[in-house]
């Protein structure tokens, strides 16, 4: 199952009582913010849920499945990293472990 921005926003309605389109505005100006955030550099903290944070992977050398013997430069790039909050991954590992890859 996926949780999707409406889904958090009918929710979030239905417990405060605001109007939808209230709460939209209020977690898209959010979403907004820590993009912004994000693409300036800075590290985002959001207490009790996680850290976001850019890095810069290394440039590297890959190699194409399709003709193993050539090289293919992969530029450096900047990435968008997460940390769980220690509530979060708590709460998460209280997940029954699977066999394989979840859904």
């Amino acid at each position: 199952m996926t949780l999707t921005k409406r889904d958090l926003v009918i929710r979030i309605s239905e417990e405060t009582g605001l109007g939808q389109q209230e709460v939209f505005s209020v977690i898209q100006k959010t979403l907004n913010h820590v993009t912004e955030a994000l693409a300036k550099g800075d590290k985002v903290e959001l207490r009790k849920f996680g850290v976001f944070e850019v890095k810069v992977r290394k440039a590297r050398v890959g190699r194409n499945p399709n003709k193993p013997e050539t090289d293919v430069p992969i530029p450096a790039r900047s990435m968008v990293k997460f940390k769980a909050g220690k509530e979060m991954r708590a709460k998460v590992m209280k997940l029954p472990a699977a066999d394989g890859p979840l859904p």
